[in-house]
């Protein structure tokens, strides 16, 4: 028997809890093949089978808490023995649906056959590769808060429901609370015209996409002008270790993302070396990690200033929370067409308002409206990010 284990967790992580089995006891499974989730208070982890055999017992059931290194489940070694099945179910494949399974990577095993006694067509294979195939993934949403599904009550309903929080739930909810209690939080506020991002964007999104494969967004220009903000106003990238402050010659900065799991804020590491197409890559890569439960724990640690995106969801103005042990972030919001006075004309303008939330403990009000006013000035004029001036 092999067993199946807990993979190591990190230091930070004491333990999880076994929250879906993917196969059941009996299941042929394959080398790598995924057999369980595992969700600590960071990130949802995949256990995957050892090698190829029979899943024969599972000892811990769903819902149940778990260590580095605990036996889950054991494993029989079938390797023999599967390809003989294996080989026995495609001797009931039609050359057509063997070729056509091999290119639409189809078990065939789980083909139901429509031909004379039982035989797999072509066709067969088709309509299961169709069948489950996933549906057709949304845009990424970058954003402050996590979308909760609510289930949809009867009219006149007064019932009322109850379920324990997830480890991830719980662990937002304590550091929210700790970052309240332990720092004194003020927030500044200004407001970014965005009409010269919008511009650029809206000339040369097209050709970007075509050439780097990836989408031009707003994201990466808010990043590269935090990032020359806090290297004029390096407070605002330190942070407080006891009664010292800790000083960083580098931005690492965190982008909070939404998932159905919850709010978590992956880090681009020396972001103020990445270039444009570097970062908009990076958070694309993100947000589908973080759709699939699959981003590593070591993209979620460290970090030394975040922004936020209430805006996704139309948010006007908002008060973010500072992510510890960090010492400020950025709430973006939703552009607004407002009217706005230029050259003593009222114009209308794509408008934006920023937040800026920052530890009165070590960073001056003074540090953090100069911040947040160069950040405003950096995005109305992009060319100044482009051109290193």
């Amino acid at each position: 028997m092999i067993d199946i284990t807990v993979p190591q967790l990190p230091e930070s992580v004491t333990e999880g809890t076994l929250t879906t089995w993917c196969k059941k006891e009996g299941d042929f499974v394959r080398r790598d093949e995924v057999v369980a989730e595992l969700e600590t208070d960071k990130v949802i982890l995949e256990i995957p089978a050892p090698q190829d055999g029979i899943l024969t017992r599972i000892l811990v059931e769903e819902g149940n808490e778990v260590a580095s290194s605990q036996l889950l489940a054991h494993l029989e070694p079938q390797a023999a023995a599967a390809e003989a099945v294996i080989a026995e179910v495609e001797a009931t494949a039609m050359p057509a649906a063997r070729l056509e399974a091999q290119r639409s990577n189809v078990n065939l095993a789980e083909v139901a056959g429509s031909g004379r006694q039982g035989r797999i067509l072509k066709e067969d294979v088709l309509q299961h590769a169709q069948s489950a195939a996933p549906a057709p993934a949304p845009t990424p949403a970058l954003t402050m808060a996590p979308a909760i599904p609510r289930p949809v009550a009867p009219a006149g309903s007064r019932e009322e429901r109850r379920e324990p929080m997830s480890r991830l739930r719980a662990r937002i909810a304590e550091r929210l609370l700790a970052s309240q209690r332990d720092n004194a939080i003020l927030t500044t506020f200004n407001e970014v015209n965005m009409q010269n991002v919008m511009d650029l964007r809206a000339r040369w999104k097209d050709r970007f996409a075509e050439k780097h494969g990836v989408k031009l967004g707003f994201m990466s220009f808010f990043v590269k002008a935090v990032t020359r903000a806090l290297e004029r106003f390096p407070i605002v990238n330190a942070s407080v270790e006891g009664n010292d402050i800790v000083w960083r010659d580098y931005c690492d900065i965190g982008i909070a993302v939404s998932s159905n799991r919850g709010l978590v804020v992956p880090v681009l590491r020396n972001a103020q070396t990445l270039s444009v197409v570097e970062i908009e890559r990076q958070i694309a890569d993100y947000a589908a990690l973080a759709r699939a439960g699959k981003l590593p724990l070591e993209a979620l640690q460290g970090g030394s200033f975040s922004i936020t995106n209430g805006g996704t969801f139309g948010s006007m103005m908002s008060t973010p929370i500072i992510n510890p042990p960090q010492s400020a972030i950025l709430g973006m919001h939703a552009i607004t067409p407002r009217p706005v006075a230029e050259n003593g004309q009222v114009v209308i303008r794509p408008m934006m308002y920023l937040a800026l939330s920052y530890d009165h403990r070590i960073i001056d009000g003074q540090e953090a409206v100069q911040t947040l006013v160069a950040i405003r000035e950096l995005l109305e004029a992009p060319e100044q990010l482009l051109l290193d001036l």
